[in-house]
């Protein structure tokens, strides 16, 4: 079993940034995807950024240039640093593992509200 805890939410005034981290634990194999997703409220749930046990990442068109996803291998811990924030990135952020079998795992979620 896997298990994924976040940290970092909060409420930021637009413009502002936050760093969210999440440290994966149990029985995690080397090769895999670490990214975060986000869901606001009356939407449905949305890649934000990913990243491969590799170092390849793949980003939103709408977090480009102001989001940048990174991990600790050693650590198994994914970062999703937050800049330039917007209204419209106020959600519930959700870390996710893709394992080499294609099975997801999912934190509890972390709350980014940011206020204009």
């Amino acid at each position: 079993q896997v298990q994924l805890v976040e940290s970092g939410g909060g409420l930021v005034q637009a413009g502002g940034s936050l760093r969210l981290s999440c440290a994966a634990s149990g029985s995690i194999f080397s090769i895999n995807t670490l990214g975060w997703f986000r869901q606001a409220p009356g939407k449905q749930r949305e890649l934000v950024a990913t990243i491969t046990s590799g170092g390849s990442t793949n980003y939103a068109d709408s977090v480009k240039g102001r989001f940048t996803v990174s991990r600790d291998n050693a650590k198994n811990t994914v970062y999703l640093q937050m800049n330039s924030l917007k209204p419209e990135d106020t959600a519930v952020y959700y870390c996710n593992m893709r394992n080499r079998w294609r099975v997801d795992y999912w934190g509890q979620g972390t709350q980014v509200t940011v206020s204009s």
